[in-house]
């Protein structure tokens, strides 16, 4: 499997205080990972390093097996970032033509539009002229304008409507069919749950999680089982708790819901009791919850 980024044992300090904490990961071509974590986590410094605007304080930062730094490095790497950043006085299709020069085999324009959902009318725009929504579509034509092989988007879906947002990531998903290899950060979970093929999550400095969505919800100490009660539901509520496999129990919305660390077991008692039970669904936790409880709560996550 060809790893398109490595970083091994890498560590960053400012003055006394240590940003990044011995982190080691690989990524490998043509998968989408999203990079998670509350502020101050490590996140931001950990992508500036495989940017190449930062220097790890110990370890090693490979991309494409070289220094990030390298100007082949640059050559093949595209990012969007979340502050949309446009230069006055020059329409879009100058502002394209320029970037697509520094790059020698830039992405087709009309490729370029595309992908990115530029009409043509939007060329001939002065870029401060455009909608939010519009300079963010630019910045994504820049970022694939030297046609990348490696994209960074820094919260690329801020501001942007649900219809929009959804046809931005089933772009992202088409180039990542490509070949493409795509780090993304968000503060929209439920995009990181959906989009990503695997999540890492930091967390004061080091990698509290590594893994696909499902793995890491996986993780979550409290898993839940809610139904309808078929009779008295203060009855069978009182016969819940008395289950072993039974850590709490609540009412929400009509229906009964409990927490249990093992939905098999809390299930079996259930059924061998014969509880007056219908409708009966399992919720394996969402990815928020993981994140409450892998960075603010992280002994609760283990494992």
């Amino acid at each position: 499997m060809e790893h398109v980024i490595e970083m091994k044992n890498v560590s960053r300090s400012f003055q006394e205080k240590q940003a990044v904490k011995q982190v080691s990961f690989s990524i490998s071509r043509g998968s989408i990972t999203a990079v998670l974590g509350p502020n101050g986590a490590g996140k931001t410094t950990t992508l500036a390093m495989l940017l190449g605007l930062l220097e790890p304080s110990e370890g090693s930062v490979k991309v494409f097996g070289l220094p990030p730094t390298d100007v082949k490095v640059k050559q093949r790497t595209g990012a969007m970032l979340q502050e949309v950043s446009v230069m006055d006085r020059l329409k879009v299709r100058e502002i394209l033509a320029l970037i697509r020069s520094y790059y020698p085999q830039p992405m087709e324009m009309e490729v370029l539009l595309q992908a990115t959902g530029l009409g043509a009318a939007d060329l001939n725009r002065y870029a401060e002229k455009l909608s939010g929504g519009q300079k963010r579509s630019l910045s994504f034509a820049l970022a694939l304008a030297g046609n990348p092989d490696l994209l960074f988007f820094d919260e690329p879906t801020v501001g942007l409507d649900t219809t929009a947002r959804r046809h931005f990531w089933e772009r992202v998903r088409g180039l990542a069919d490509q070949g493409k290899t795509i780090l993304f950060s968000t503060h929209y979970l439920q995009e990181a749950e959906d989009i990503a093929d695997r999540i890492l999550l930091f967390n004061r400095g080091v990698l509290a999680a590594d893994g696909s969505p499902d793995e890491i919800k996986a993780r979550l100490v409290k898993k839940s089982l809610s139904f309808l009660a078929s009779g008295d539901p203060a009855l069978l509520r009182s016969q819940l708790l008395e289950l072993p496999a039974v850590e709490g129990c609540y009412e929400k919305d009509g229906r009964l819901h409990v927490t249990t660390g093992n939905t098999d077991e809390a299930l079996r008692a259930i059924f061998v009791n014969g509880l007056a039970v219908q409708d009966v669904r399992i919720d394996q936790g969402k990815l928020d919850e993981a994140f409450e409880q892998l960075t603010l709560n992280p002994e609760e996550a283990a494992v």
